[in-house]
């Protein structure tokens, strides 16, 4: 069991380097769950599914493409080392206080029985549509095919595998569903120093598991 720990532990510090960094998908879900909780949830449900597909994807596809490059494994290390960096770096970047878009309020005319009718379609609605936001992006994929192949040899068995994608998924739910408590207790946007500090905590992560998976050097 212990063994198992290792990996999940690495799938819970990659799913949170992820999911931290507050871009337009964090801001669109705090505003759905300042208008109604039970669609917020299941918007978030649908982010941290994305995230574990692509990292599913990439821990299934990983482990192979490393195995086929052992000649020059340390270099394909160093390759996605600095694929992880110069993410980190643009996000960082990028990490400055602005002018968050105005976040409209509860609809007062919206009876709680108006809700309780459209329960029904609309967490399916909101599921499907943070589904298909998130899986357009692309840097969510390539952090995790860069993450997983860098890392072949410690996944490449089906129990360590296994136990990345619980921390992933798990991470990633965990944090999303914070954002939906954030937005529906708070009912006002998040802070822009907040969301600076969110930017900073999540692409250190990355960096830091850049440093991680380029060590030893080649």
């Amino acid at each position: 069991m212990s063994e198992l720990m290792t990996p999940a532990l690495a799938g819970a510090a990659a799913g949170l380097g992820v999911a931290m960094p507050m871009g337009a998908m964090s801001v669109l879900l705090l505003q759905e769950a300042m208008r109604h909780r039970r669609t917020a949830v299941a918007a978030a449900m649908g982010i941290a599914v994305v995230d574990l597909g692509y990292a599913a994807l990439a821990t299934a596809v990983g482990p192979w493409v490393a195995s086929h490059v052992s000649p020059v494994e340390a270099w394909v290390r160093l390759a996605s080392a600095a694929i992880l960096l110069a993410i980190a770096a643009h996000g960082l970047a990028g990490a400055r206080p602005e002018a968050a878009p105005p976040v409209p309020a509860p609809d007062p005319a919206a009876a709680p029985g108006a809700t309780r009718t459209t329960t029904g379609v609309r967490p399916a609605k909101a599921f499907a549509r943070f589904v298909a936001l998130t899986a357009i992006n692309p840097t969510t994929a390539l952090y995790f095919a860069a993450l997983t192949t860098a890392q072949g040899a410690s996944l490449g068995t089906g129990p360590a595998g296994a136990a990345f994608l619980v921390g992933v998924g798990a991470a990633s739910l965990l944090w999303q569903q914070s954002l939906v408590a954030l937005g529906s207790l708070a009912g006002a946007r998040i802070s822009a120093t907040a969301r600076v500090w969110t930017f900073r905590l999540g692409y250190g992560l990355v960096a830091a598991y850049a440093v991680k998976v380029a060590l030893p050097l080649p």
